[in-house]
């Protein structure tokens, strides 16, 4: 057990020693057969090996020194190889934004003071990333610093790297920290992150790790390797890295864990009081950066629009959460005292670059923006986004239903029989909309719909054939009353067009020209790192018939806002939503799975008469 900081540290000094015997000894046997050929090559010119009788044993032993100096070349080879892999690669990096002291002076003033009370060096630098969590992170390899024409006042490369064996690690911050946080509470919640730096300035810890996140990057270098007669180098480096990984696993991370409890023992007195109230901040910003991300950003960023101000948008998300739970109350008097992100100088432009790197790394964006890839604001964003997003999918419905056989037999949509005919609806029908001959029946199944509906087909705006033509509600309707297996039918085919969309927009992403390599490219990323974005995909995929609940409530809202008057709106917790009358309306979602599901029309058609739409009349597509 760790008994102080002092302790803690002694002993992930012990397991860094460990990791570090264990590539002395990589290094041994690396030389063993070197060090054989050189005995025996010594042996042989001394005339102690070999010599005694030299007609009988002079070739064998020639032999022997010949077969020995060779595998020694070798292996010394394949050593000198996989040590070049690990020196040079570029470990993987957390993408973050840096923020210069300029720009955030009082930041650096917090945090410099917070590690001289903990009697620790300071980070060397600080970085947002939008992420729930923060740490450090060390940054002293020499692909992540400035190219060498460019080192401060001209110095020599020993001058170099003494300054990278002695600069203290990066502190990567969450970005919905400093908006969400107050300041005491970020000092607080920082105080262990900041006290790690202690243990991080031990030369063996400092070298272990060097060694640990080498042997990992060489991992990643060589499962990128695709050129062919490189394939069987690269596949030799990852299996010498994967061994030497697992064969120092344990002790790298009881060493970890070692200068956690090291760190967290050496801030148990600052700010302890006020830590638990941050960590249970630190839930609530969870909680609600998930929701913002999944429910609000998704979208806009599957239309290739990216929110611009993720961050401040996690304080609305995570207020409405608040003022819902019941658990959460008294938080929101919190947002009376200063917030953290008033640290910074300007934290629109944080926010701006921080909401960028979000989109990148959880949808695969474009790392800069363009034409198909522009920002939003939160006050456009009903208006660009959510109406948007409903006619796009309400075009695609209508798309995959024009590839569809047309419903015949009088106009009715009728429900198949188990021999596969289709029975024509009667006049008691729920699936029949409107009598044989396209006239409208007051009294018949029209009225399933709701009083708008019938209304419109007794004005004489009935269907405008067998199965309505048009982007029109009652369209989607018929089709989906058609047959039992109606809903299947559509769904597989709204799968299988949203499949052959994402499979062009990759081909267009894939397109593009990388961005050129650079000292930031390398800082922000890492060997390996930026390749298979997203790095973390939002949601699993949809069923097909999910798939379709979407697009028919697209549908439906698409209808609502054309022809009853409502209104795209966003709700920070759950995304779009339908504002009807300035309320919003959250009882959709039934009555379009009994739609799917089931094909009953019936509980739908009350709500569109209830709403007052008229799903005959056509909508507004993109």
């Amino acid at each position: 057990m760790v008994a102080g900081p002092e302790a803690g540290a002694e002993a992930a000094r012990a397991r860094a020693l460990a990791v570090l015997r264990i590539r002395g000894a990589a290094l041994g046997v690396a030389l063993v057969p070197a060090a054989v050929a050189v005995v025996l090559l010594v042996g042989g010119l001394t005339g102690r090996i070999g010599r005694a009788d030299p007609v009988t044993s002079s070739t064998g032993w020639d032999t022997v020194r010949w077969v020995v100096t060779g595998i020694a070349l070798v292996v010394l080879l394949l050593a000198a190889l996989v040590t070049t892999v690990v020196v040079r690669a570029r470990p993987a990096l957390s993408p973050s934004v840096p923020i210069a002291e300029e720009s955030a002076p009082d930041l650096y003033r917090l945090v410099r003071d917070l590690a001289d009370r903990l009697e620790v060096p300071a980070p060397s630098a600080i970085a947002l990333t939008p992420d729930c969590d923060s740490w450090l992170e060390d940054r002293t390899h020499r692909a992540h610093g400035p190219p060498r024409g460019k080192a401060a006042g001209g110095a020599g490369a020993g001058a170099r790297e003494g300054a990278r064996a002695v600069q203290a690690p990066v502190l990567v911050i969450g970005s919905p920290f400093m908006w969400w946080m107050r300041v005491a509470e970020l000092r607080a919640l920082l105080a262990p992150v900041v006290a790690g730096t202690g243990p991080s300035a031990n030369p063996d810890i400092a070298a272990a790790r060097r060694f640990v996140r080498g042997l990992d990057a060489a991992v990643a270098v060589s499962a990128r390797a695709k050129h062919p007669l490189g394939a069987p180098a690269s596949a030799f480096v990852g299996w010498a890295a994967r061994l030497l990984l697992r064969a120092c696993r344990e002790h790298a991370m009881e060493m970890e864990r070692c200068v956690a409890a090291a760190a967290s023992e050496r801030a148990q007195n600052v700010d302890y009081g006020l830590r638990i109230v941050a960590q249970e901040q630190v839930g609530l910003a969870y909680a609600g950066w998930d929701r913002l991300l999944t429910r609000v950003a998704l979208p806009a960023w599957r239309l290739g629009r990216w929110p611009s101000r993720l961050d401040a948008g996690v304080v609305s998300a995570l207020t409405e959460l608040s003022r819902r739970d019941r658990l959460a109350e008294g938080f929101t008097s919190r947002l009376g005292e200063r917030p953290a992100c008033d640290l910074l100088e300007e934290p629109g432009a944080v926010d701006r670059a921080a909401s960028l790197l979000a989109a990148r790394l959880f949808h695969g964006g474009p790392a800069e923006p363009g034409p198909d890839w522009s920002p939003v604001g939160w006050q456009q964003y009903p208006e660009e986004v959510v109406d948007r997003k409903w006619r796009l999918e309400a075009a695609r419905l209508h798309r995959v239903l024009d590839a569809l056989p047309p419903v015949t037999d009088g106009g009715r949509p009728g429900r198949a029989e188990p021999g596969g005919l289709e029975e024509p609806g009667a006049a008691g029908d729920p699936d029949g909309l409107v009598a044989a001959g396209g006239a409208a029946d007051p009294s018949g199944p029209a009225a399933a719909y709701g009083p708008a509906v019938t209304e419109g087909l007794v004005a004489g705006e009935p269907s405008a054939g067998p199965e309505s033509s048009g982007p029109t509600l009652v369209r989607v309707i018929e089709r989906l009353t058609a047959g039992e297996r109606a809903s299947d039918l559509v769904a597989a085919r709204l799968g299988a067009e949203l499949a052959r969309e994402e499979r062009a927009e990759a081909a267009r992403q894939a397109a593009r020209e990388p961005v050129a390599d650079g000292p930031d490219a390398g800082v922000t990323w890492g060997d390996g790192l930026a390749d298979g974005l997203p790095l973390f995909p939002m949601q699993p995929p949809r069923t097909g018939r999910e798939l379709l609940a979407d697009h028919v409530t697209a549908m439906v809202c698409c209808a609502a806002v054309d022809t009853a008057g409502a209104a795209p709106g966003l709700d920070w917790l759950d995304g779009p939503i339908l504002l009807v009358e300035g309320a919003r309306r959250s009882d959709l979602g039934h009555p379009v799975l009994r739609l799917v599901d089931d094909g009953d029309a019936g509980p739908l058609g009350e709500w569109l008469g209830e709403v007052g739409v008229r799903p005959e009349k056509p909508v507004r597509l993109v």
